[in-house]
C-alpha cells in the first residue's frame, strides 16, 4: 500500500477518535440530565441518518449505487448496522449510565487483541511481530492504568453491559473492514444504510423499554451535535479510512480514545489522574506508534471480492 494513502488515512482516523472521545463526555452530560440511555442513543443515530439522507436520495449517482446493491450487500450492511449501532452504541450509552467513562474505555481498548486474533482467521490479516509488541504495550498500559478494579453493586450490571459492548465492537471492526476493504462502494452509502437500519432499531427498542423521557432545548442541542458532527460526519470519515487501514490498525488507532477520554474526564467530569495512570497513558500511546511504524501489508483478496 502506498505511503501516500497510508498517512492521510491514519491522520483522518486519529481526528475521528478526537470527536468520538468528546462524545463520551457529552453522553455523560446527557445522562446526568436524565435522558433515557437507549432512547438517547437511538435519537442520536436516527438524526444522523436523517442528516445523511439528502446526500444520498437527492444524488442520482448515490441513488443508483443503492439500487445496484445485491442481496448479499444488504445482508452484510444489515448485520453491520445491528452490530455496530444497535448493539455496540446502545451498550455504550447504557453502560455509561452505570460506570465512569474511563472504566468502560478499558474494555474497548482490549478490543484490539480480539480483533487481532479473529482478523487472522476471518480476514487473513496477520499482524507482524512489531504490531503484536505494540498491542502488548497497549494492553499493559490499560492494565497499569485501571487495575486493580473494584466493582460493586449496580456497577456489576454496567460492567457486563460494557463487556458485551466491547465484544460487539470487536465484531463490528472485523465486519466493517470486510465490508469496506474492496473499496467498490462509497463510504457514504455504507454509513447511510447500516446506520439507518441500526439506528431505527435502536430507537424503537429505546422507546419501547425506556420511553422518550423529558427532552429540553439543551438536550436537543446536545443530541444534534452528537448526531451531525460526531456521528454523520465522523462515521462516514471512519468508513473511508477502513478502505486503507487494516482491522488491527484501525482498532489500535481507536485506542487513542483512552488518553483522550481520561484527559477530557479530568477536565469536565472531575476524574483525576495519578502517576500510575499517567504511565498507562504513555504505554498506550507508545503502542499506537509501534503498530503504525511496524505496519505489515495484509493479505488482501482479489479486487471486488469479499472474504466469506
Amino acid at each position: 500500500m502506498k505511503r501516500s494513502l497510508q498517512i492521510p488515512a491514519v491522520l483522518q482516523a486519529v481526528f475521528v477518535t478526537v470527536l468520538w472521545a468528546s462524545s463520551w463526555v457529552l453522553i455523560k452530560f446527557g445522562l446526568r440530565a436524565s435522558l433515557p440511555a437507549l432512547t438517547f442513543a437511538g435519537l442520536r443515530y436516527t438524526l444522523a441518518f436523517l442528516c445523511l439522507a439528502p446526500f444520498v436520495l437527492l444524488n442520482s449517482t448515490n441513488r443508483a449505487a443503492v439500487r445496484s446493491l445485491t442481496r448479499k450487500d444488504w445482508v452484510q450492511l444489515t448485520w453491520l448496522g445491528i452490530i455496530f449501532y444497535t448493539l455496540t452504541q446502545g451498550s455504550q450509552f447504557l453502560s455509561l449510565a452505570y460506570l465512569p467513562a474511563a472504566m468502560i474505555s478499558l474494555l474497548h481498548n482490549l478490543v484490539s487483541v480480539i480483533v487481532g486474533l479473529f482478523g487472522m482467521i476471518f480476514l487473513h490479516e496477520h499482524p507482524s511481530r512489531g504490531q503484536w509488541f505494540g498491542i502488548a504495550l497497549t494492553v499493559m498500559g490499560v492494565a497499569i492504568y485501571f487495575l486493580p478494579l473494584n466493582i460493586q453493586g449496580v456497577q456489576v450490571i454496567g460492567l457486563l453491559i460494557a463487556l458485551g459492548g466491547a465484544l460487539s465492537n470487536a465484531a463490528s471492526s472485523l465486519l466493517g473492514r470486510q465490508v469496506n476493504r474492496p473499496a467498490t462502494r462509497s463510504p457514504l452509502i455504507t454509513t447511510f444504510i447500516s446506520m439507518g437500519i441500526g439506528a431505527l432499531l435502536l430507537l424503537v427498542i429505546g422507546i419501547a423499554v425506556q420511553g422518550l423521557g423529558q427532552i429540553d432545548l439543551q438536550s436537543w442541542l446536545l443530541i444534534a451535535w452528537l448526531a451531525v458532527v460526531n456521528t454523520a460526519f465522523a462515521f462516514t470519515l471512519w468508513n473511508k479510512t477502513l478502505q486503507t487501514l487494516s482491522a488491527v490498525e484501525s482498532s489500535i488507532i481507536n485506542n487513542l480514545m483512552l488518553p483522550q477520554i481520561a484527559i477530557l474526564a479530568f477536565v469536565f467530569l472531575g476524574e483525576t489522574l495519578n502517576g500510575k495512570e499517567i504511565v498507562g497513558l504513555i504505554l498506550v500511546s507508545l503502542g499506537v506508534i509501534v503498530v503504525q511504524l511496524q505496519k505489515k501489508q495484509a493479505a488482501l483478496p482479489p479486487p471486488g471480492r469479499m472474504q466469506a
